[in-house]
Formats: C-alpha cells, structure tokens, sequence
C-alpha cells in the first residue's frame, strides 16, 4: 500500500508527535521511516519527549497522565500552548525545511507499551473521573520479556506487593478506568474544533496475562468510543492492532495484503480488521519495541488513513 491511496494536504501542514521511545522508532529514517513518510505527504512534523515541556510534561505520557496534559485546570492550558506552538524535534528524522507560519494543527497522542497492561473485567461499569484513581497516575511497568528468570522475578514480586496493599497503580490500570479517562478527553477536544487530534494506542507486549484486556480496549477506541461524538476532529490509529499480526514471521510484513490484523484505508473505505487471533506482539526485537519490519507495516497503514482523517476534518 502507498501514500498515494488518499490525497495528502497541498500545502505544509504543522503536525506534533507526544511519545517515547516506541514513537521515536516508528519516525526514524533507519526504522519505520514514518517522519519522512509525513514529510512527503507535506506533514511538518515535530515532536516531544522525555524532558520536553512545562513541567516535564513530555516524561509523563501513560493514559492516566492525558488527564494532566488536556483536562487538568490548573495545568492544560500551558501545557496545550506549549504543544500547539513547538517546532522543535526531540527524535531523529527526516522533516520538511521549515515550518509552516500557524500553529500545530494534527496533534498525534501515543502510550508506551507498559499501557498494555489493563487488568480488569472490560465491560466493567466506568467511574466519573473525579473518582477515577488513574486520573495523574503512571502505568505499572510491564514485564520484563525475553529472559524467563526475569520474568518470574517479576511475577513473584507482583504477588508480594498484591499481599502487602503495595500494587496500587497495578489494580488501579483496568479497562473502565482506562475508558474513563478517554471519554473526558472527549471533552478537551470539543472546546478545539481545529485541531485534529489523533488517538496512537498503546503497542502489544510480547508476553502479557492481560493480553485479551488490551485487544479489548483498544477495539474499544477504535470502533466505539467516538459513535456519538459530535464533530470529526477525533480520529484513531489502533498501532497495537497492527502490530498484532505478520506474515509468517517476525521480519515478514502482511501489509497490503488481505489477511492478518490491519487499521487501514482499504478499497477505498477504513478497515479495522482483527483477521488473526494473536494479541501479542508480532514482530519483537529483544525487548517489547517492534522490529523495523513492523514500524513500516505501521507507517505503510498510518499515512493514506492520516490523510483519510485529514481530508474529512477539513471539509466537515
């Protein structure tokens, strides 16, 4: 599949990127290629990172902590000047030479893996989000993969904090909780009809208990959570998705073809397909990070749907 599915803008557009490390590999050059993928589809593409922002704003980018960056009084609105405003670049990529004269228009929001961690009943009832006990919070740290000995370190620490009242953070990251701090959001974003914000969700772990949570709850944004939401400047990436399907192999891609689990333009219309049973990673490096063979399926689906959401903000 090409960029060429769906027009791109005809003039340079101010696009910001919020995420880690799992981001930074999706935009470089030598890994998902994404960021000059924008750039050819006249994207002007900045980003933030660890570090970047009031108040280190740009460390805390778990779902608990879009609370702080969209809805909190006292902290949002430096916070969404700071973002609508940035031109620098924190990642290592390929970008247009300079930056259109008005703000950031496509605001791009993305949560490391650790946020494929949601424990809980998903169809558990959603709290109100003063009562919502991840509202500020960090996720709990997802588990170590690739090393059993670890990983069963891990688990057993799991338990000893569960006995002593310690895990705190770990109950408190469940699907309803998760889908409470998104249905807020909805309410930041209406106050910005031009802005175009773009949900990146959380990519898959390689080996998680909870796995099915987060198949959940990400068909959950990507299919449900905007049904009633009024306006189009809300779009979705399901990258976890994605990245939960290959073709065969952890360095074979199955993008552009039929089969496997795609969020794309596809015929003409958006496909969101779960055509394969996994909800793990498919393409693992050493670590829960894709592979690059995963980045560019992502960035091979991402830019003709962007341009998709793009167009059909712009002429709502």
């Amino acid at each position: 599949m090409t960029a060429t599915l769906k027009p791109a803008p005809r003039q340079p557009v101010r696009l910001i990127f919020i995420h880690h490390s799992s981001g930074a590999n999706w935009l470089a050059d030598g890994n998902g290629g994404l960021g000059k993928a924008l750039a050819e589809n006249h994207y002007f593409v900045s980003d933030t990172n660890y570090g970047w922002g009031p108040n280190r704003i740009g460390d805390r980018t778990d779902i608990g902590h879009w609370w702080e960056w969209f809805l909190s009084p006292q902290r949002s609105p430096e916070y969404l000047q700071a973002l609508f405003n940035e031109s620098g670049q924190c990642a290592s990529y390929s970008r247009l030479s300079a930056p259109p004269a008005d703000e950031n228009e496509v605001i791009l929001f993305k949560s490391c893996y650790p946020n494929s961690t949601l424990r809980g009943d998903p169809n558990a009832p959603v709290p109100a989000v003063e009562r919502n006990p991840i509202r500020g919070h960090k996720a709990p740290a997802a588990p170590p993969s690739g090393n059993a000995r670890r990983y069963l370190m891990y688990k057993a620490k799991s338990v000893i904090k569960q006995i002593l009242g310690r895990n705190k953070n770990e109950a408190a990251y469940t699907v309803a909780n998760a889908k409470g701090i998104y249905i807020e959001l909805l309410k930041a974003f209406q106050k910005h009809p031009k802005k175009l914000f773009v949900v990146v969700t959380a990519p898959p772990l390689r080996f998680s208990s909870v796995a099915e949570n987060a198949r959940a709850f990400n068909s959950w944004l990507a299919n449900e959570w905007l049904a009633n939401y009024p306006l189009k400047n809300v779009a979705v990436f399901d990258f976890y998705n994605v990245l939960t399907s290959n073709a065969g192999a952890p360095d074979a891609s199955d993008l552009g073809q039929a089969q496997g689990n795609h969020h794309r333009l596809w015929e003409g219309r958006v496909q969101h397909q779960v055509g394969s049973p996994s909800n793990h990673l498919a393409y693992p490096t050493v670590d829960d990070h894709a592979n690059k063979t995963g980045n560019q399926k992502a960035t091979g689906e991402f830019t003709p749907l962007l341009n998709h959401y793009y167009n059909l903000w712009k002429t709502s």
